[in-house]
């Protein structure tokens, strides 16, 4: 049955990455684990407890979305996750330590200046 406009616009966001306890969840979670690492197919379905059948067609989408680096038969999650990784856990440090000095942060002005990692294009072609 299709719904209004008005009402689409009000279903919140489910972000960009994978739905908690899905295969791509699962893999990503596990190539996070090893983010100066690569693997094949087979590996990652072994590691990762994901039926091989379903690997591939996941890396492909996870890869669409920039989540994972491809090249040859080796997968691994990809500099722009690594990335998103690092700059949470800077945050949440930062955070942490002003919160600790009695200086709490004001998110609603930071939020006006702050980029959202997810909205920064990337490059995702494997054959530079």
């Amino acid at each position: 049955m299709p719904i209004s406009t008005d009402r689409f616009e009000d279903i919140p966001e489910d972000g960009d990455g994978p739905a908690p306890g899905t295969n791509g969840a699962t893999i990503l979670e596990f190539l996070r684990e090893y983010p100066d690492k690569a693997f094949t197919q087979s590996e990652i379905a072994e590691a990762a407890d994901v039926k091989a059948g379903s690997v591939g067609p996941t890396l492909v989408r996870l890869r669409e979305r920039g989540r994972v680096d491809h090249r040859g038969t080796y997968w691994r999650v990809s500099d722009h996750e690594r990335g998103v990784d690092a700059a949470t856990g800077h945050a949440a440090a930062t955070a942490a330590e002003r919160e600790g000095e009695d200086e709490t942060p004001d998110y609603e002005e930071w939020r006006e200046h702050a980029v959202d990692p997810r909205d920064v294009p990337t490059d995702t072609d494997d054959d530079e």
